[in-house]
């Protein structure tokens, strides 16, 4: 009886780092392709105030003086989904309100550097609270952040409650509990096996998405894309989405193991159970007002993956906003960024909501001024009020 020989591990490695590679450069080709009919980028001016190894701090032109925002984008992507065009972007709008804008534009890891995890996102997002609170006097801004982005701005205020006057969540879940999203419980099912000591190429990212979840990440777009159609301007948001969507950046494999195992899959930062910086995070530690923007078509952050969350929240107010299901946006969960009922219905509504807590909120750590101390464990005084929650309207 004959036995094949065992397959040498590095030529499976060499095999997938080919794959990878072609899948990068097809998906390049197709890019160029789409900028060569007009459908890349079209961002406004801003300028990088400040650099470090994993991200820069882009600061938009536009009023100066007005309450500094603090814009989040998930770490997977490429930032311009948040400036898509001039009709569908979240940043012209929020110049237009004369807020002042700063983004956050995440660096891929060094070819050796897998080993950012939860704790060095979320600490690069206090950093960034800080240096604006610094450039505006010391009055700590307002995070906005989307997805993945807005999940770890969560935690990065629940580390540090006193780098934002608010915080408002785009389609980012906090929840994780079994059946809180259809994407949550394919992630539990197949996440296994994700090396923590290497970059997870940004192709091989959105393949597995794709392939464990086509319902979320390959149906929903195909059909937006027939659907669009008969709307010029919502087949031209379409193609955008799509060419921003071949925008890739890999990110560290500790970032990805720890939001797979630690978030999705043990639930710890509902749980209470979250271990950063010395600390046992959960619900209690977010201390500051929370707007949720939720959309229930959305298969990654609907109303059940924030809800559970806010229910464990005491304190502070927590308010829950919903924006409908549209035509052009790829996919729903990117609707609150480049959707047109988005942009004239619920925008809007988040900027009255920033506007009302613009001034409110704790002086940031500046070195005039530090944050109250904590006890040796990390813990806060419990406040007696309780928390307040509501559906926006």
């Amino acid at each position: 009886m004959s036995h094949s020989p065992p397959t040498d591990p590095s030529v499976l490695t060499t095999l997938r780092t080919a794959q990878l590679t072609a899948m990068d450069q097809w998906r390049a080709m197709q890019a160029r392709t789409l900028d060569a009919f007009g459908f890349g980028a079209r961002e406004c001016a801003y300028r990088i105030v400040s650099t470090h190894p994993t991200w820069r701090l882009r600061h938009y032109a536009g009023p100066t003086g007005g309450t500094p925002l603090l814009m989040v984008p998930a770490p997977i992507k490429r930032p311009y989904i948040w400036d898509l065009s001039p009709s569908v972007s979240a940043i012209r709008f929020c110049l237009a309100r004369q807020f002042d804008v700063y983004l956050i534009e995440w660096q891929a890891p060094g070819a050796g550097d897998g080993g950012a995890g939860i704790e060095a996102y979320a600490r690069s997002i206090a950093t960034a609270a800080e240096g604006i609170a610094a450039m505006h006097g010391g009055a700590a801004p307002l995070v906005l952040g989307h997805s993945l982005g807005g999940t770890l701005s969560g935690i990065a205020c629940a580390l540090r409650p006193e780098i934002a006057r608010g915080l408002v969540l785009l389609g980012a879940p906090l929840s994780f509990t079994p059946g809180s999203s259809p994407f949550r419980d394919v992630v539990v099912a197949n996440g296994h096996g994700i090396s923590q000591e290497l970059p997870v190429p940004g192709a091989q990212l959105s393949q597995s998405c794709a392939l464990l979840s086509p319902g979320t990440f390959v149906w929903p777009r195909w059909m937006d894309g027939v659907f669009s159609l008969a709307d010029p301007v919502a087949f031209d948001t379409h193609v955008r989405v799509e060419r921003w969507a071949l925008d890739e950046v890999p990110l560290p494999g500790k970032l990805v193991h720890q939001i797979v195992d630690w978030l999705y899959r043990k639930n710890q930062f509902l749980e209470g159970q979250l271990e950063l910086d010395g600390r046992t995070l959960g619900p209690e530690d977010l201390q500051v007002p929370v707007l949720a923007v939720v959309n229930d078509v959305d298969e990654i952050g609907p109303r059940l993956s924030v809800e559970p969350f806010f229910a464990r929240m005491t304190g502070v107010e927590t308010d829950i906003l919903e924006h409908p299901a549209e035509v052009g946006v790829g996919l729903q969960h990117l609707a609150i960024l480049v959707g047109q009922k988005a942009h004239a219905q619920s925008w809007p509504k988040i900027a009255d909501w920033i506007i009302h807590h613009a001034g409110r909120g704790p002086v940031a750590d500046t070195e005039k001024g530090r944050a109250p101390a904590r006890s040796s464990k990390g813990a806060r005084a419990p406040r007696r009020s309780s928390s307040r929650r509501r559906t926006a309207g």
